[in-house]
This record gives structure tokens, sequence and C-alpha cells, in this order.
């Protein structure tokens, strides 16, 4: 009796065996089921606090079923409602296109081969009759039948079909949350493929319907509400917000491609515009996004020679982005252009904190998926290049050259500007960088994260607030500097004033008292008779006297008599030569 149990024991524990594995599944898929149940309808109801429940109802499914597609697109979907998109991002992040370029480039080859094979393939074609035959004419054609490999790729889209369309959400909600982390090359090439994808999956669909698919059967009656709601395609607000948003990024990025080509060819002015479009417009941006427009501008500014607008993009991108190597850098130089030492060797300690910390941790600082200007080879060299940097400032600052800051660089003036100059420019800057209007931008951000709002704008003010009394400080100087200039100016038009109405004196008491000497006389000789000179010297004297009865009486005749007297002499002693006389000396 027992060895004809044994047998049937034997049979009997299979079967009980998979009964109770059976009966385990068909546990578990129901209760996965209902768990996605009752998170769709807490979902419908769009409340936050019901969207949360219904993110903890569908991890507790994924945790049973983890590649249970329903369970994941409803779980980013409520991320993304959430607005939790770095999760959306670390969730999906292999189907980002910037992560996978590197397997692309690894599987180009392989795919190559693949490809020039079915290329092959759908050239070929087979004849079923020869067209050399007797029953073919000359003029009929040769009968030929389908290519093998567009029977493959048709055989294979009917069975892709349903995975391409269940699929299809990982773009359009990958897109969405790659918007509005600042990756916009990315959303935009995963919402031009969802929009791709979804058109596609709706013109196969459109084969398949019947002839019949328009019959009066498929409309509501007069009087009848059509209550039919199409579940295969996705709401018509979700395609036209996914449609408004690509028209947005596309907006973008062409501003930012016109800016960086302009920054590229060295028109500045054009550069700082495009930016400024972007950044101060009426609608937002992601923080990213902002935070790298802000260091390209900080850049054209820094070219144009306006150091203290660059200084304060620079102060906003690293508000948004603490970890913003390029933003360091910029900042640090620009302080050393203007021999602010001090301030350009605290931001070369920030980066070596950084640089070693990237060592330290083996990665770059942030996600897998952000987008980094430097590359984890370049840090050693940067590092031993930025030590002898910093070698270098420090003893520039023990040779005592803190104090010599050129605020005529800050503020935007050359040397020898007046003092209007100087308070145009100084009213500029503070209309610009005032503290209580520094973290203005911040509202026309658009934040992956909500709880970052008020450390950025902390963090704004904070490095507003030195900015602003670093301009001060300049505008004291420089005004310091103008008004001793103009005390010296006016000292030295008073001496000079003072000297020309001593000269002016000087001029008019000689003209009064000295008398025109004789060698400034034109000379010109003239022949004096002996026997008739005594006559024409009287004659001539007569008429001196006549011309200088207006003078004072003190010069009056003096010398024409002295000359009467000579001339007498001389015709004593018979003096017949010719004498040089001077026609000044008659005016008298």
């Amino acid at each position: 009796m027992v060895d004809c149990c044994n047998p049937l024991m034997a049979v009997a524990s299979p079967s009980l065996a998979g009964g109770e594995k059976k009966h385990w599944w068909l546990t578990n898929r129901k209760m996965v089921e209902r768990y996605v149940r009752e998170a769709k309808m807490l979902i419908a109801t769009h409340e936050q606090s019901e969207i949360g429940a219904a993110l903890g109802l569908l991890e507790a499914a994924l945790s049973v079923a983890p590649r249970m597609e329903a369970a994941l697109e409803m779980k980013a979907r409520c991320l993304l409602y959430l607005r939790r998109f770095k999760e959306v991002a670390d969730m999906l992040q292999e189907h980002i296109p910037s992560l996978k370029m590197a397997i692309s480039d690894d599987s180009s080859s392989s795919s190559a081969s693949s490809d020039n094979s079915s290329t092959q393939l759908s050239r070929e074609r087979v004849k079923l009759l020869s067209s050399g035959g007797d029953s073919l004419g000359e003029d009929e054609p040769a009968f030929r039948c389908f290519s093998v490999s567009d029977l493959k790729r048709k055989v294979m889209a009917g069975l892709c079909n349903n995975v391409e369309k269940e699929g299809q959400w990982r773009y359009s909600v990958l897109g969405q949350a790659c918007c509005h982390l600042g990756l916009m090359e990315e959303a935009m090439v995963l919402l031009q493929t969802g929009k791709r994808l979804a058109t596609a999956a709706f013109r196969r669909e459109s084969i398949s319907f019947s002839d019949d698919i328009f019959s009066f059967n498929k409309f509501p009656h007069s009087g009848e509400n059509f209550t039919n709601n199409q579940t295969q395609t996705p709401p018509k607000s979700e395609s036209e917000s996914i449609s408004h948003l690509l028209c947005h990024i596309k907006l973008l990025l062409r501003r930012k491609t016109a800016a960086l080509a302009a920054l590229d060819a060295g028109l500045y002015s054009e550069a700082i515009r495009h930016f400024s479009k972007i950044l101060d417009g009426r609608r937002g941006a992601p923080q990213g996004f902002l935070s790298e427009c802000y260091v390209h501008r900080a850049s054209a500014y820094r070219s144009a020679g306006r150091i203290a607008e660059a200084i304060a993009d620079c102060n906003r991108a690293l508000a948004l982005d603490t970890s913003s190597i390029d933003a360091l850098t910029i900042r640090a130089t620009l302080f050393e252009t203007i021999r602010c030492l001090p301030d350009s060797l605290h931001d070369l300690e920030h980066l070596k904190l950084l640089y070693n910390s990237i060592l330290r941790d083996r990665k770059l600082p942030g996600p897998v998926w952000k987008r980094q200007q430097v590359q984890y080879r370049e840090i050693p060299g940067k590092l031993c290049s930025l030590a002898t940097k910093m070698q270098q400032l420090k003893q520039r600052v023990a040779g005592g050259e803190t104090g010599n800051v050129d605020y005529y660089a800050l503020i935007g003036l050359r040397r020898g500007c007046s003092r209007s100059e100087l308070e145009r420019a100084h009213l500029l800057l503070m209309l610009k960088h005032k503290p209580d209007k520094s973290s203005s931008f911040v509202d026309r951000c658009e934040f992956a994260d909500d709880k970052d709002v008020d450390s950025v704008r902390d963090r704004a003010k904070m490095s507003s607030l030195l900015l602003y009394r670093l301009i001060q400080k300049g505008y004291t100087n420089v005004m310091s500097v103008i008004l001793d200039e103009e005390a010296t100016e006016k000292e030295r038009k008073k001496v000079a004033a003072a000297a020309a109405v001593a000269l002016q004196a000087a001029v008019s008491v000689q003209q009064v008292h000295e008398v025109v000497p004789p060698s400034a006389a034109r000379v010109e000789p003239t022949p004096v008779a002996a026997a008739g000179n005594s006559s024409r010297i009287e004659n001539k004297s007569a008429r001196v006297e006549a011309t200088t009865q207006t003078q004072a009486s003190v010069f009056q005749g003096v010398f024409c008599r002295d000359l009467a007297v000579v001339g007498n002499l001389l015709s004593q002693t018979g003096f017949n030569r010719p004498i040089p006389l001077k026609y000044e000396a008659l005016s008298c």
C-alpha cells in the first residue's frame, strides 16, 4: 500500500506546488492592479496631496512589478505634476540624448554594416517569370515580387507597434522635465521625437481602420451627447501645451545661438542685446539655462570693458548655481583686472576647493545628466595652473598692491573725466545694481525645486551688496580726485589772472613813463648844409612844437630847442656833412 501511494503523492506534490505558485502570482497581480487602479482614481482629482498618495501606491506596485509600463508612466507623470523634475530625469536618464551619445558612438560601426545589408536587400527583386519567355510580350513589364527586407520591416513594425506606442510617453514626460531643468537642447530633441512617434502611431492606426469607419453608427443621434472618450490618443490640452513649450524652447535656442555667434565674431553689443532678450524677457526661463546665459553675457560685458555689469552677471550666475566653474573664473579675472586682489584670491580659493572636491569624489559636481563645461581629465592641469596663479597674487598682495584699485575701469570711465560724466555713470550703475532690486531676476526664473528660491535670493542680495559698496567706494575715490583737480585748476587760474593784472598794470605804467629808444626807429640820411641849416631846423622845430601841444607841459619844446642850439653851433663851426636824423624825433 505504501508503494502504491508513494507515486500518487509524488505526482500530486508537483501539482500542489504549481498551484501555490500560481496562486501567489495571481495574488500579487491583483494587488498591483488594485494599486494602479486606486492611484489612477487619486490622480484624477488633480490635488497635490492626492497625487502624493498615488505616488506612494505606485511605488508599492513597482516594488512588486518593477517593469509594469502603466505604473512607470503614472509614476513619471505624478513626479512631473509635483515638479520633482530631478527625480524624473534620474528615473529616465537612459533616454537623455547627451548620455546616449557615447553608446551610440560605440554602436555606430555595427549599425553601419546592418544598414548596408538592409539597403542591399531592399534593392533586390526576385523575378517570377523570365522576361524573355514566349508568354510575355516585349512591352509587358516583368512580374516582380515584394522585397524581403520590406517584408521584414513591416513584420517588425507590426510587432513593435504596441511597444513604441507604450514607450512614447517617455519622450514627452522626459522632454518636459529636461526643459524645466535647463537642458534645452535635450528637451527639444525629446519633444520632437515624442511628437514624431505619436504621429507615426496615429498613421499606422489609420491604415488599419475599416472602410465604414465614418458610418453613421459611430456618431450620436440628435439630442444625444458624445460620451466616448478616446483613450488611445493623449488629451488635446497636453499636446497643445507640449507644442507651446516646444515653440518657446526653439525661440530661446535661436536667441542663444545668435548671441554666441555675435560673441565669437567680436560684436559684443549685439551679443549683449541677444542675451538681454533672454534674461529680461517677459516669459521666464529655467534656472540652469539662465545661469549659462548670465555667464556668457558676463563674458561679453568683460570684452566690451563694462566691468561692473560683468561682475553683476557673475554674481547672478553663482547665486543660481554655486558650482559654476566658468562664473568663478570670470569673476576672479575681473577682480584682477581692476587690481582688487583680495576678492580675486577669494574666488580662486573657492575654485580650488571645488576642484579638490571633484578629485576627491572622482566625479563632476551635480547629477550625471547635468551639462558641464569642463571634463574630469582637465581638472589636475587646471588645479596646477590655479596654484601658480594664487602664488603670484599673494606675492603682489605682499608687495602692497591691495589699495591700488582701478576704480575708473570699474565704473567705466577714462582718467581725467569731468564731474558730470562721473555722476551720470554712477547714477546708471546705482539704478542697475541697487541692493533692493538685486533679486528681481529671481521672479523671471523657473526653479526645479521651490526650496531653492530663498537661498538664491539671499546669495544674490549678499553679492549685490558687496558690489554696491565697491562702486560707492570707487565713486568716492574718483570724486575726491576730480575735486582735487578742480581745486588745483581753480588755483592755477586765480594765479594766472593775478599775474595778468600785474602785467597789465606794469605795461600801462611803462607806456606812461618810458621814452621810446632811438635804436627802434628807421634811419634815413639827410644832407644838411652849413649855411641853410639854421632856418630848416627852426621850421621843423616849429612843426614839432605844434604837434606836441597835447602832451604834458614838462616835455613840450625841450627837444626842439636843443636841436636848434645844435644847429647854430654846427653852422658857426663850418660843419657841412650830412647828419642822420630820425623821423620819430621830429614827431614831437
